[in-house]
């Protein structure tokens, strides 16, 4: 039997040489089932980058129109999303091929070029691009045939100029194919992949670089913020916009196009789309925001506050300011039906035994919901796993230390881990929705809506991931911010 093994294992050894001998692809991809993967999984993981239109942070809430597509494809595949960021643009391709992602979730210009090497999704939409470049310094009293006259208003006229975009980028390709076209040479001032299409966009606006090339859509938006651009030039006819996937990936690709086809004509879709590129009075606001994970590593306006009592209790400020955004959106003035208020929804009974003396007032919300998190957390020192017990903590939080005993004790019952929230404890606090389970001789505090408490810890860890992602510990923007679409 061993020699039987051998041999047929020695075949096919063999048989891989001569296949690379003769020049042949020995891809493994063409094998791989790459939709069954990420069901059995339970996760897709989508390659993107952090910029003002693809996955932001405002306000504490992760946003994006391909975040928001993602969200609700996902939802259809019944699994979790992971954002996996690239820290160059460039990238992008690397990391799928390599196997770190299942998709590029980004808006990929559908090039001849790239088809080599990735293959691609329906298009999500259509965009030209355009040349971005800045208007006369006085514009403001010209009229408008004077300000044309100071402008580019045919790529002919940018021969023997510069014109800035990021290296490998489709504006980059698209120059090249320009020169060709109008038999001159216009040059190209490359920009790392690294920096944001809107940081590019905002150079040209303050006059540090004269000219660069956006697809229309995006340039629109930030058009709308700096009102001394002007963005009428086009530079290339209509162009599709897609998402990118790996080569031989039919399984994958299908069903995401089935997805994506059923979902554009409708008012969601638009809806979407409308919110991201067209909606220039949120996007002003926005830009212009102290809470836009752009510009500065702010997540609300009580970002001290929340630092002050989270290093009290030695707990990720960040994390501490998903719970409270998940309690409150951040307004203090907040009640729940059940009567909870302030900035961390705290019960009247209990604000009364912390000391609070105004559930409305931030400073006594976080002193004292951070106080009554600590105590909650003491309760569970049997669990070792300082991630489980947050996870436990919160839980408590949200539906009552009783609740979550009771689910601990469910979980002896069925044989499940009573120290292991993830995929143990938690699948119990659902069953106490149950009859059958809540009525059992030994549950003490009978029925809880277990899909609350399921919930609230899940969604807060997730935001929980979101906050790492775009703010660093000591509260600053993280560096990697890098293009909207290409």
């Amino acid at each position: 039997m061993k020699f039987i093994l051998f041999f047929v294992l020695g075949l096919l050894i063999a048989c891989s040489d001569k296949a690379e001998e003769d020049g042949e692809s020995n891809d493994l991809g063409k094998n791989k089932d790459y939709l069954k993967e990420i069901l059995e999984r339970g996760e897709l993981r989508a390659i993107t980058t952090y910029s003002g239109t693809t996955y932001f942070l405002y306000r504490g809430e992760p946003m994006g129109f391909e975040y928001e597509l993602l969200q609700q494809f996902t939802e259809q595949l019944g699994v979790d999303l992971k954002m996996v960021i690239a820290e160059d643009e460039n990238e992008l391709i690397n990391m799928l091929k390599e196997g770190k992602g299942d998709l590029i979730a980004y808006g990929y210009t559908i090039l001849e070029e790239r088809k080599e090497h990735i293959d691609f999704s329906e298009p999500l939409y259509y965009s030209s691009q355009v040349l971005v470049q800045r208007k006369p310094n006085n514009w403001r009293r010209m009229r408008r045939h004077q300000i044309n006259q100071q402008l580019i208003t045919n790529p002919v006229q940018l021969i023997g100029d510069t014109v800035s975009v990021k290296i490998n980028s489709a504006y980059a390709s698209r120059i090249e194919n320009l020169n060709e076209e109008i038999g001159g040479k216009i040059h190209i001032d490359t920009i790392p992949g690294d920096m944001a299409t809107g940081k590019i966009i905002r150079k040209v606006a303050k006059g540090e670089l004269k000219y660069t090339i956006a697809d229309k859509n995006i340039a629109k938006i930030y058009a709308s913020a700096y009102p001394e651009l002007n963005i009428d030039t086009k530079i290339s006819l209509t162009q599709r916009i897609a998402w990118g996937l790996p080569n031989y990936s039919e399984n994958l690709r299908d069903t995401l196009n089935n997805w994506i086809e059923s979902q554009k004509n409708t008012l969601n879709y638009n809806v979407v789309y409308n919110k991201y590129f067209k909606n220039t009075r949120l996007h002003k606001r926005r830009v212009k925001s102290s809470f836009y994970s752009l510009n500065e590593g702010k997540i609300s306006r009580y970002d001290d506050l929340i630092k002050k009592y989270a290093d009290k209790h030695d707990w990720d400020w960040r994390l501490l300011a998903s719970i409270i955004y998940q309690e409150s959106k951040f307004k203090p003035t907040s009640e729940s039906w059940v009567g909870a208020q302030g900035l961390m929804q705290i019960m009247p009974a209990t604000a009364k035994d912390l000391g609070i003396t105004d559930t409305t007032d931030p400073q006594q919300s976080v002193r004292g919901g951070t106080a009554y998190l600590d105590q909650i957390y003491g309760k569970f020192d049997k669990v070792e796993d300082s991630i489980q017990r947050l996870k436990f903590t919160l839980a408590s939080y949200n539906s009552g230390l009783g609740h979550v005993r009771d689910a601990q004790r469910l979980a002896d019952y069925n044989d499940l881990d009573r120290y292991q929230w993830d995929e143990n404890v938690e699948k119990m606090i659902l069953e106490l929705a149950k009859p059958k389970n809540y009525n059992r001789d030994f549950i003490r505090y009978g029925y809880v809506r277990g899909r609350e408490p399921f919930n609230y810890v899940r969604q807060i860890f997730s935001r929980y991931e979101h906050y790492k992602r775009f703010i660093g510990e000591e509260g600053k923007a993280k560096e990697t911010q890098v293009a909207s679409t290409d």
